[in-house]
């Protein structure tokens, strides 16, 4: 008799160095697409001269290319993002399905191309830009993207900018300028993003990959020590993703020291409202206003004065300690 065993198949994971020596190899062939997001991570296409194709190639994708080359050359390492520091000659990695905005800004262009807008300024707006990216295609090859940041320093907005042109200022005439600095930020290429900006990569999805790894090892030992009811299609690990507060919250709360029981009732003493199914007990999470109820008092972050009676949620703790024990 054989022994099935329960295998999850992954994806490969894209060799940086190799990506690299190709796109070298076909960068004249490469055809290349612009489009932005906002800050709500809704993706406009855009259209752009014939003429900037060349430059775009060159703000994008060629520092990129010799920057992976020269790596390979000097050793450079490649890293998970959730466990590397960033130092000297690593490129971090992580998984694009782990980074929720960043997989819904390529799904967008990926599967609904045809359907995306047109970014115009007369009919939007640059101040909600976030981000710009470039599709990078050639026949019958999966395409890879470069995102970078568009902070508002570097958008240029008619009404209030001249320029210098020959030997006098003149009245700025376009609807807004954009100045695309030459750094290389993010990469994604097959399921893989690789940050050459760390901080940057943060700033773009909204996602801090090494706190979260945390948060993810807190959940599971949330999950397996107490009994949570969601609503279908909703779970404690999504409800954590799209809260950053309660990513950093989770970094702090120690599983274990309370049970499930301490939890209920301390939300009664605090009329805190905490749901539970008279039939399970479990806790019923319904949105993210539970959940930080929910972590709040796995933190034990309630409490009652006992001098007037009045609760409080606590937003910062320091244990005090008497005097003995600090002279020890």
């Amino acid at each position: 008799m054989t022994e099935k065993t329960d295998q999850t198949e992954t994806p490969e994971p894209t060799d940086i160095f190799l990506w690299a020596n190709q796109a070298d190899a076909h960068k004249d062939k490469l055809e290349v697409d612009l489009f932005m997001f906002t800050k709500g991570y809704t993706v406009y296409a855009t259209n752009y001269a014939k003429e900037l194709k060349a430059q775009l190639k060159v703000l994008f994708l060629y520092d990129m290319i010799s920057q992976v080359q020269t790596g390979a050359a000097t050793g450079m390492l490649v890293r998970d993002f959730e466990a590397a520091a960033a130092e000297e000659n690593v490129l971090e990695r992580t998984s694009l399905d782990k980074v929720e905005h960043a997989q819904e800004v390529i799904e967008q262009i990926l599967y609904d191309e045809p359907n995306l807008e047109v970014f115009r300024e007369g009919d939007h707006e640059f101040k909600k830009v976030k981000g710009i990216i470039a599709r990078f295609t050639r026949e019958d090859k999966a395409p890879f993207f470069v995102a970078k940041l568009l902070p508002q320093s570097q958008v240029l907005k008619g009404a209030t900018a001249w320029m210098y042109n020959g030997d006098s200022f003149q009245p700025f005439s376009a609807d807004a300028g954009l100045r695309i600095t030459p750094d290389n930020q993010v990469l994604v290429a097959g399921n893989d993003i690789f940050a050459f900006s760390e901080t940057k990569f943060i700033r773009m999805f909204g996602y801090d990959a090494k706190k979260f790894a945390v948060a993810e090892e807190k959940i599971k030992e949330i999950e397996a020590h107490f009994k949570l009811k969601f609503p279908e299609g909703m779970t404690f690990d999504a409800l954590v993703r799209d809260t950053p507060s309660l990513v950093s919250k989770l970094q702090k709360v120690e599983v274990g020291t309370i049970t499930q029981d301490q939890v209920v009732d301390h939300a009664d003493e605090m009329d805190l409202e905490l749901m539970t199914d008279d039939a399970t007990g479990e806790i019923i999470i319904m949105d993210a206003k539970d959940a930080a109820k929910f972590v709040n008092l796995l933190n034990d972050d309630y409490v009652t004065s006992d001098m007037t009676g009045i609760k409080y949620e606590l937003k910062g703790k320091k244990e005090l300690r008497s005097s003995d024990e600090k002279a020890e």
